[in-house]
């Protein structure tokens, strides 16, 4: 690759071709990385739900953000804010391991805030109300990871498999 020019993809559109790690972080050149979830991708919900959920457990929020995006994108209107907000929950789990304590708090807190408007309809047979606490108590422990400073022995870093929330209650 030459890394003077800018990667491009089929269309000519500027893509960065980096390979990445399981958290989205782009790699060197040449390092093997994980990869990518293709882009534009037409799924039903059960699709989404399973292949987004899949890849929370293995600890890839990044690429269940990509999943969640492409629902987001191609659904219906009245679900749009359901998929941003899901998409919102998965990189806000990735940013908050990454460390970004700031990021991820604000991402997790706005896609809780997303959902809250379809708590008690539980579309798809999606736990919305589960998940709203489950962001609320990541955002509140890594804004008290971040209080903590270099108090390591109080901190417990976020870990993108460990962490991850279940989608649908009763089951993955």
């Amino acid at each position: 690759m030459d890394e003077t020019r800018r990667d491009r993809d089929a269309e000519g559109r500027a893509r960065n071709a980096r390979p990445r790690d399981g958290l989205g972080r782009p790699l060197p050149y040449g390092a093997p990385g994980v990869d990518r979830q293709p882009e534009g991708v037409i799924r039903t919900p059960e699709e989404t739900l399973r292949e987004a959920q899949r890849l929370l457990d293995a600890g890839m929020p990044f690429h269940a953000h990509e999943v969640f995006e492409d629902a987001w994108k191609s659904g219906p209107v009245a679900e749009r804010e359901l998929w941003r907000g899901l998409a919102q929950l998965a990189v806000g789990l990735t940013h908050a391991a990454r460390g970004n304590t700031t990021g991820g708090a604000r991402l997790l807190r706005r896609g809780a805030a997303a959902l809250a408007g379809f708590g008690t309809l539980r579309p798809h047979g999606i736990g919305v109300d589960g998940l709203i606490g489950w962001a609320e108590e990541l955002a509140g422990r890594v804004e008290a990871e971040k209080a903590c400073g270099a108090d390591a022995a109080r901190v417990r870093p976020v870990d993108a498999a460990g962490d991850a929330p279940c989608l649908r209650p009763g089951g993955r």
